[in-house]
């Protein structure tokens, strides 16, 4: 019993380093995942150039660089101009752990599975974050993304349903763009339709653009409510949908299961 006893221990010790491990991770990639987004703006490339304050223009130091921690301790200002840091920083480096813990639960120890994850889970944040701030789906994105699904499905043996669900979703979308003629929504939305359906398959894209739409409508109404926005104001779609495909990537079989029970 007590050899039972140590065994558990051990093995909650060791789950405990891993989702450090992997949480440390997810802060380090959320911090490369912001610069990804100000460099996509700007047009500059990630290679060659070391990060550098957007307000002072002044490179950074390792110190500066500290996932999270830097921000903390520099209180949200530039160490070198004294400038206010936008929250988008550590805001994406910590939702990029804490998602990269959640992927490694669910996915643990399949370990191609869990890359792949892990790697889409990325590029859904740049998605997010990129439309949220302009309003803009970007092709350079949607496309590579949409690439690696198609040939992890290829690989899987399993591309004729996500194909069927990509092509019915975008072709919805599209429906809804030629019908409004791009007053309710833009071809980024297309794109990225298709992207859900060939990583999600039938019929979770279902549920996901039911997700997408009702939550869409639920932060609509409660923007108009408090001023924020007005009934003619544009509202980005794009964090709506990639929202609802994480949503039913880690809950979508249980939500539909659950459905189907109260039928």
């Amino acid at each position: 019993m007590e050899e039972l006893s140590r065994g558990v221990r051990v093995v909650r010790l060791f789950a405990s380093i891993m989702f450090l491990i992997i949480f440390i991770l997810g802060l380090l990639i959320g911090s490369f995942l912001n610069v990804v987004i100000c460099r996509l703006k700007i047009k500059q490339t990630i290679l060659f150039n070391r990060s550098y304050c957007p307000k002072c223009g002044n490179v950074l130091k390792w110190h500066d660089l500290i996932p999270l921690f830097s921000f903390l301790i520099q209180k949200g200002k530039c160490r070198y101009c004294g400038k206010k840091i936008s929250w988008q920083y550590p805001l994406v480096e910590l939702a990029t752990g804490l998602l990269f813990v959640l992927v490694f639960y669910k996915f643990f120890p399949d370990y191609l599975n869990l890359t792949y994850h892990l790697i889409i889970v990325s590029f859904l944040i740049i998605v997010f974050v990129y439309d949220l701030k302009h309003y803009l789906i970007l092709d350079k994105i949607v496309f590579p993304a949409a690439v690696i699904v198609f040939i992890y499905q290829i690989i899987n043996g399993n591309y004729f349903n996500p194909l069927l669900a990509a092509i019915s979703a975008s072709g919805f979308f599209l429906s809804l763009v030629l019908f409004s003629k791009g007053k309710w929504m833009g071809l980024g939305d297309v794109k990225f339709a298709f992207f859900m359906g060939l990583f999600l398959g039938w019929p979770n894209i279902l549920l996901a653009l039911l997700l997408s739409f009702v939550s869409g409508a639920i932060i609509g109404i409660v923007l108009i409510s408090f001023g924020k926005k007005g009934i003619k104001s544009e509202i980005p779609f794009g964090p709506f949908l990639v929202g609802a495909t994480v949503l039913t990537m880690f809950y979508g079989g249980d939500i539909i299961r659950m459905y189907l029970g109260f039928l």
